[in-house]
């Protein structure tokens, strides 16, 4: 491709990402993602901090996850002390599909322990991906003050980011299962039985997480 060609399709491709019709949107993010441009990086990100259709984000994280991590990783971290909870979510998620550990100091606490429950469960998934060897049971520590958090999708979110960890996170577990509050309690064993049955799913593990406490058992795997 000649530049000015290159430069005509960059002008499309970056129009595409503002025009109303979300179809016309999910077209250009596709065309960005199949003729990867460094020049593409900084329009598909502010998209994707404003982008209403979920389809749509998918497939410019997608279009993201085509280019360079060399581009892409500086420009999605900087978008993590962005002020727009979308921003940071899209950005979070999208950090997760490239999977370069050069993103992992960029995983604060303060995005595990975001008001935004979007945001969090991001970073949830983003630094179980990210965590480098080693530091798994820290960050299973930070995760496990989040235990008995929000809805059941949110609860979920967590539980299946601690048992990704593996093992290491039995003691934060157990931990904040003997903790005062009954909330931190029965998620605490709900994500102990995920990890022991995680075909069992976690409504199931719910229930039997009620059942230990209403025993009076300090915790889960008593």
């Amino acid at each position: 491709m000649t530049m000015p060609e290159q430069d005509t399709n960059r002008t499309r491709v970056l129009r595409g990402l503002e025009n109303g019709d979300s179809s016309v949107r999910l077209r250009a993010a596709l065309l960005a993602g199949t003729a990867p441009d460094p020049g593409f990086v900084d329009g598909l990100v502010e998209r994707c901090a404003v982008e209403p259709e979920f389809h749509v984000r998918d497939m410019l994280t997608w279009a993201l996850t085509r280019h360079s991590p060399s581009v892409t990783v500086p420009r999605l971290v900087a978008e993590l002390r962005s002020e727009r909870a979308q921003a940071r979510s899209q950005a979070l998620h999208t950090l997760s599909k490239v999977g370069d550990r050069r993103a992992w100091p960029a995983i604060t606490r303060a995005l595990l322990t975001d008001a935004d429950d979007e945001v969090a469960r991001s970073a949830w998934r983003a630094a179980v991906v990210l965590v480098p060897e080693g530091e798994e049971a820290e960050l299973a520590e930070v995760l496990a003050t989040q235990l008995g958090r929000g809805e059941r999708e949110t609860r979920l979110s967590l539980s299946r980011a601690l048992v990704a960890l593996g093992e290491v996170i039995v003691p934060a577990l157990r931990a904040a299962a003997a903790g005062p509050g009954p909330d931190v309690r029965r998620h605490a064993a709900a994500a102990e039985r995920m990890l022991r049955a995680p075909d069992a799913g976690l409504g199931f593990a719910v229930e039997e997480a009620k059942r230990i406490v209403a025993l009076g058992t300090n915790g889960p795997g008593r």
